[in-house]
């Protein structure tokens, strides 16, 4: 039960040439379309967006790097406490720099903040997870995605990194089962 805890304060916060180093995840799945026995069918791509605490739109969960975790674990780690999943991570989307509005601070006096991202394959949506009071979760295709994403940024890690790796695009074929 203590992995369901949220880590809090900025004690151990990574920082790097006047930036605060962030981790965060494109939580996804795959949904079937048509399963029809005897039929091929189709797996669309979803992912998971939450609601911010500060404002309208939705995020991709992220948070601080800390000195004692790498950048995938703290990619894990703020997937289970902000959007309540765990999966695998499979790809690295890459860095993304950006200006937080909110946070300004001696190592970091500009608000320079730079997310390393990552793609992960959710294998498990818990009921009860550290922020399910302050946090909304939605599954939603990849163009819904895109309209509803918050921040520039976060939209350029799904286009330019989610969707450049997972270039198949959205839908995938399966072929048809032999026996149901």
């Amino acid at each position: 039960m203590s992995d369901l805890v949220a880590r809090t304060g900025r004690h151990q916060q990574r920082y790097e040439d006047g930036y605060r180093l962030l981790a965060g995840c494109i939580p996804f799945k795959y949904r079937n379309i048509g399963q029809n026995c005897g039929e091929a069918s189709e797996k669309k791509v979803e992912v998971l967006m939450i609601n911010s605490t500060s404002g309208p739109g939705l995020l991709f969960p992220k948070g601080g790097w800390e000195t004692d975790e790498t950048a995938e674990a703290a990619a894990i780690r703020e997937a289970m406490e902000e959007a309540g999943v765990r999966g695998d991570l499979v790809h690295f989307l890459g860095y993304y720099a950006f200006k937080s509005k909110t946070v300004q601070e001696e190592c970091s006096p500009e608000g320079l903040c730079k997310a390393a991202m990552y793609a992960l394959h959710v294998n498990e949506v818990l009921e009860s997870w550290p922020e399910k009071n302050l946090r909304e979760r939605s599954w939603l295709t990849i163009p819904e995605a895109i309209e509803s994403c918050r921040h520039v940024w976060m939209r350029d890690a799904l286009e330019k990194g989610f969707l450049e790796w997972h270039r198949d695009g959205m839908v995938y074929t399966i072929p048809r089962k032999e026996y149901c």
